[in-house]
């Protein structure tokens, strides 16, 4: 019964992950399509937090107190609740991913609490689940961002070579610039969200553990940089509309940032 219910709250954590990219995807681009996708996806994790929480209530009906675990259950479902009405009544897509985020990190937190955590495996198997999960979304991010950074190069090369009127063989097989564009916006679509939610599952193992100074250890500290770097992006991109070219660079200075995060490893105390 403990693996079933394992089993089911780990699905619904990667089920969230993924209504999240959708939800970001929808951001960026008014993507029509992503944002139906990703409120389906909600909704579903929204019905299997409603059955756990249900069925949570009904057999420890007789009990006094509400665990910890309820408690956190509860109030991200209340979260996911709130967002869903923001989603359908006042199409405020940005704060709908925050609000997501927010109650994505309180699901993590509450792997560490959850119905049989005591038992056998006891809170070191709890940790490792949230290890897990956040090596998983932080190794996704890293790939899908390098892969951008590749294109923000690419662009500014063509960029170069066209305004140059240098047409080589070379140039002739690179894609155009709106297609590179358009797949290094993809990149960051999928890359920036899976970052900050492994940052906030990264926080999260902090705070269960009881070690809340290491959240000022350099490598969290320059995560968090790397992310603000990104958000930037997504700033320039989305609301300010800058040009490609001018994106792209600052597509490729957000992606040093994120290389000196990687090369600090051996500064921090946290790896």
């Amino acid at each position: 019964m403990f693996l079933t219910q394992k089993w089911l709250y780990d699905a619904i954590l990667y089920i969230y992950a993924l209504s999240l990219l959708f939800y970001f995807s929808d951001f960026m681009d008014a993507n029509r399509r992503a944002k139906r996708i990703g409120t389906g996806l909600l909704i579903f994790v929204w019905i299997l937090q409603t059955v756990i929480l249900v069925w949570r209530l009904v057999t420890h009906f007789e009990e006094t107190a509400i665990s910890s675990f309820e408690y956190w259950l509860g109030f991200s479902w209340l979260l996911v609740t709130i967002s869903l009405v923001i989603s359908q009544f006042f199409k405020i897509e940005f704060l709908v991913f925050v609000v997501n985020l927010i109650s994505f990190s309180v699901l993590a937190l509450n792997l560490y609490s959850r119905p049989g955590m005591e038992g056998q495996f006891g809170v070191s198997q709890a940790m490792r689940d949230l290890l897990i999960v956040h090596i998983s979304l932080v190794l996704c991010a890293y790939a899908a961002l390098t892969i951008g950074s590749v294109f923000a190069g690419m662009y500014l090369f063509l960029h170069k070579q066209l305004k140059g009127k240098r047409w080589t063989p070379f140039t002739r097989r690179l894609p155009s610039l709106d297609t590179i564009e358009r797949f290094s916006d993809r990149a960051i679509i999928i890359g920036v969200p899976l970052l900050a939610m492994s940052l906030s599952v990264a926080v999260t193992v902090l705070l269960a553990e009881g070690r809340p100074k290491l959240l000022l250890d350099w490598k969290v500290l320059t995560s968090f940089a790397t992310l603000i770097f990104y958000v930037n992006y997504i700033i320039q991109r989305a609301m300010l509309r800058r040009p490609g070219k001018q994106l792209a660079r600052i597509h490729l200075i957000a992606f040093v940032m994120l290389l000196i995060n990687l090369l600090s490893n051996s500064l921090s105390t946290f790896h």
